[in-house]
């Protein structure tokens, strides 16, 4: 890289760390799903949270978009809605004998989901098209969505009453699929100080516009990757279709899935974006192995046998992390 785009990662480093210190005004803890986010925001993919209600996800997703300069847009799923619900429809006018467009909530920068696998698998799939191509189609007319379109998405685990699973295409979609868990109790008695005291809830000012995560993005595509980092994230993909051949036998009848090509792109992606995120302009293999769970977990589907055997997809690619060797 140049000295120039050396300069534009340290500042976009900055200016990301003022960003999640902003968001840090509300949220406790939970750093790590919020890193996830920004790493989504900066290499331009789509997030899905998954944990059970009350770990603030919709919380953090909607500071986040408080602290963005740009559109934001919630749509609250359901087991009633209509894919109309979320991209719009065309109206009938009588009078005219015309239709007109009417836009729905898809049409925003971030767009939050809330819980979107308490909706069937056709509202689910409407979001396929505006999360792949970056456009909407109603009827004759396609439209396209501003950018940047970030479409950042909650949903509770599936064992839970009223939840549908997410189809194989619409989990795909999804650059990052990330867990949360329970905070630690330190973290949750500052939380009760914080949204449970006597003074007001805290509030967070915009500290970042679209045109500036866009010139960031820019910066992420020119951040350097060595072809041994690349080769890297293909024989991590690579071993979640073929175990065997990759050296780890012991999985070959416990993954019913592996990652699709889809899974390559968004590793070096999402390591680009820690790079940037970590002050560098270039990919370490520690970039690709730091997130690679992160990327892979929905796009690994176990077996009846690995689910026999308790084992969830971040067990079989944590085997994969250790069999496969870091150049």
């Amino acid at each position: 890289m140049s000295d120039r785009q050396s300069e534009d990662v340290v500042r976009f480093q900055g200016r990301f760390a003022a960003l999640k210190a902003e968001v840090g005004k509300v949220l406790v803890g939970q750093d790590d799903m919020l890193h996830r986010l920004l790493l989504g925001l900066l290499a331009g993919g789509h997030v899905l949270l998954e944990g059970v209600p009350g770990l603030a996800k919709t919380l953090v997703i909607r500071t986040l978009a408080q602290a963005l300069d740009g559109n934001f847009s919630r749509i609250q799923f359901t087991p009633d809605m209509l894919p109309g619900d979320v991209i719009g429809t065309q109206v009938f006018n009588p009078r005219e004998g015309t239709y007109s467009v009417k836009k729905g909530p898809v049409f925003g920068n971030f767009v939050l989901a809330d819980e979107i696998n308490r909706a069937p698998a056709k509202v689910q799939s409407a979001l396929l098209e505006a999360m792949q191509e970056g456009q909407v189609t109603l009827g004759e007319h396609t439209f396209k969505l501003a950018e940047p379109f970030l479409v950042l998405a909650t949903q509770n685990p599936i064992e839970q009453e009223g939840t549908y699973p997410l189809p194989e295409a619409q989990l795909d979609r999804f650059m990052l699929k990330v867990r949360v868990g329970y905070p630690s109790r330190d973290d949750e008695v500052k939380v009760l100080d914080r949204m449970a005291g006597t003074g007001a809830e805290p509030t967070v000012d915009k500290v970042m516009g679209c045109d500036e995560i866009l010139a960031a993005r820019d910066v992420v595509r020119h951040v350097f990757v060595d072809d041994k980092v690349k080769r890297y994230a293909v024989d991590l993909v690579a071993a979640t279709r073929d175990p065997k051949a990759a050296g780890v036998p012991n999985l070959a009848n416990l993954i019913d899935n592996g990652a699709s090509v889809r899974g390559s792109i968004a590793l070096i992606k999402v390591a680009k974006a820690a790079a940037v995120l970590g002050g560098r302009s270039y990919v370490s293999p520690h970039d690709v192995k730091s997130i690679a769970v992160d990327v892979l977990r929905h796009r690994v589907l176990p077996s009846y046998e690995a689910e026999a055997q308790g084992k969830t997809s971040d067990h079989l690619i944590a085997q994969v992390l250790e069999n496969v060797p870091v150049p």
